[in-house]
């Protein structure tokens, strides 16, 4: 379970392979070049972090991880914690905080928590990924426009009122290289070996260097990029510190476990693969916890830059630890030349992103759904996109769950028996005069309680014996078991005898480890409402 899959592919691994994931590594890395730079700005950090985490994390979650495909390094699911955390607490922050998540991830993948994530609502998943998507397009505005704003307000709607009232600043030399970003990379063909990204960087700032064109640079933002990865630096935390960045890393990591596992299972589909959940959560751990250590931001799973990979013939972790490598070596010669770079294009680059993260396709599926899940969906968006990710999750989650629960009490269904009402079920039996029946059918749970609570209040007459047919019910838990406890207690008051028939496994252990079986009474307990009619003296 915990053997990488990098690991298990070098058992059988050949030269075929290797050029395979060579010609595969290099495009990836091209591809994930502008994605990290564009990534890390939009989170208010320099782009050269992009870079650092797509070099370290990504080596470490393809050379560590359960996927044999999947492509590591920063994404757009952390925009928005990871702004939010810089503003508040500054990069020494961010990078507690993404220690913190590392050692959360790992713990989870120890547990082997890794099959849990399943668990999560795709409403859920596709209201904060789409909320998501509309927040990095929102913070693509400025650069997109050119527009002259020194401070960018972080709320969503105060954002939105500053880049109506700066409208009046827009620069036309910006814009048209957004546009420009924007078509090529819609228009590039996809069969062609160089990246779309690539050639709308360089020519945007061929055109803009060559042209003086008045436009903002990652230069004359930022400066220069370095050149090599920083020295190794821990950031150590207080208590007080960790306390107040608990939720923050607790998000990340739950965003990096929800993207990498996501990712994982759209590479198994692309190349009839299957992945290792849990090992691909302690890669994703260990990645996290040493990113920060280089100046890196949170990471996990890309599935945009894995599906270049899968397509470019990448089978093996190889491609994407060559991916990282690429990166490293850019970042070595090249990363002067990245200062040219007009921001505008990679507000564009983001805005594809944006478009594609949108998910729209889900949105509207869901919408053709029930009401429960569009609340759900709805609910979660607007928090992400006017409130926080964390609190958006969170209430989603919540939300499906209280949904869910009323669904599964409403179906829960409990009917008097009668020979008019229900001929399968006593089909051949006859109901003797002081028996009351009684059928559930559903989970005999605690949101259900109530209703089944009503049976010793609607007795037709005063039986001698009220028989529980539960054949239909395959989960007791302990509300619904005191519910049982207290139609027991007023029987015995009415002298009426509880027999429970037809009662399924879990039912009955839940009954038995709470040690209530004896009390109902062994003999009370028949396999069938056959056998409870005609074997227990009921004729009358």
């Amino acid at each position: 379970m915990f053997v990488p899959k990098s690991i298990v592919c070098l058992k059988d691994y050949s030269w075929k392979k290797f050029h395979a994931d060579l010609i595969a590594g290099l495009i990836v890395g091209l591809v994930a070049l502008p994605l990290a730079m564009a990534f890390a700005i939009a989170s208010g950090l320099p782009p050269e972090r992009g870079i650092y985490t797509a070099v370290v994390a990504g080596f470490i979650i393809s050379a560590l991880g359960g996927s044999r495909v999947s492509i590591g390094g920063p994404t757009g699911a952390f925009v928005i914690i990871v702004a939010g955390i810089v503003a508040k607490f500054g990069y020494e922050g961010l990078a507690i905080a993404t220690g913190m998540a590392g050692l959360i991830l790992i713990g989870m993948g120890l547990m082997r928590l890794g099959t849990l994530i399943q668990y999560i609502p795709y409403p859920v998943t596709t209201g904060f990924t789409t909320g998501i998507a509309v927040v990095i397009f929102s913070t693509q505005i400025k650069d997109f426009f050119g527009l002259n704003l020194s401070i960018v307000p972080s709320d969503f709607m105060e954002k939105w009122a500053a880049y109506f009232q700066s409208q009046s600043t827009v620069n036309l030399y910006a814009l048209g290289i957004g546009l420009f970003t924007i078509l090529l990379i819609s228009l590039w063909p996809r069969q062609w070996t160089i990246p779309g990204p690539i050639v709308a960087l360089v020519l945007t700032t061929l055109a803009a260097t060559l042209g003086h064109w008045p436009v903002e640079t990652i230069g004359s933002r930022f400066g220069m990029i370095p050149q090599g990865l920083p020295q190794p630096h821990i950031v150590f935390g207080s208590w007080d510190q960790m306390k107040l960045l608990l939720p923050s890393a607790l998000t990340i990591a739950m965003l990096a476990a929800i993207e990498s596992l996501l990712c994982a299972v759209v590479a198994d589909g692309m190349i009839g693969g299957k992945h290792k959940p849990n090992m691909e959560l302690v890669a994703q751990g260990i990645a996290n916890c040493v990113s920060p250590l280089f100046g890196g931001m949170p990471a996990t799973g890309a599935i945009a830059r894995t599906a270049v990979n899968v397509k470019n013939g990448g089978r093996t972790p190889v491609a994407g630890m060559i991916h990282a490598l690429v990166l490293f070596i850019i970042l070595l010669t090249a990363g002067p030349l990245a200062a040219h770079i007009p921001l505008a294009a990679l507000a564009g680059i983001l805005i594809v992103v944006a478009y594609h993260m949108s998910e729209w396709r889900s949105v509207r599926f869901i919408f053709s759904g029930t009401r429960s899940d569009i609340a759900v969906l709805l609910t979660t968006f607007l928090l992400t996109v006017l409130v926080d990710l964390t609190v958006a999750v969170s209430v989603g989650m919540v939300l499906a769950a209280f949904l869910f629960m009323r669904q599964m009490a409403d179906l829960t269904q409990v009917r008097n028996l009668t020979h008019e009402n229900d001929k399968e079920l006593l089909s051949g039996l006859k109901i003797p005069a002081d028996v009351e029946i009684y059928a559930i059918n559903g989970s005999f749970f605690f949101g259900a309680a109530n209703k089944i609570m009503e049976i010793e209040g609607s007795f037709f007459k005063e039986p001698k014996y009220l028989i529980l047919e539960m054949s239909g019910v395959l989960h007791l838990d302990t509300s619904g078991l005191r519910v049982l406890e207290n139609i027991h207690r007023h029987c015995e008051d009415r002298k009426i005898r509880l027999i429970l028939a037809g009662i399924h496994a879990q039912p009955l252990m839940v009954i038995q480890k709470a040690g209530k079986y004896e009390e109902f009474g062994e003999n009370n307990f028949k396999s069938s409402l056959k056998e409870a009619l005609l074997q227990w003296g009921t004729t009358g």
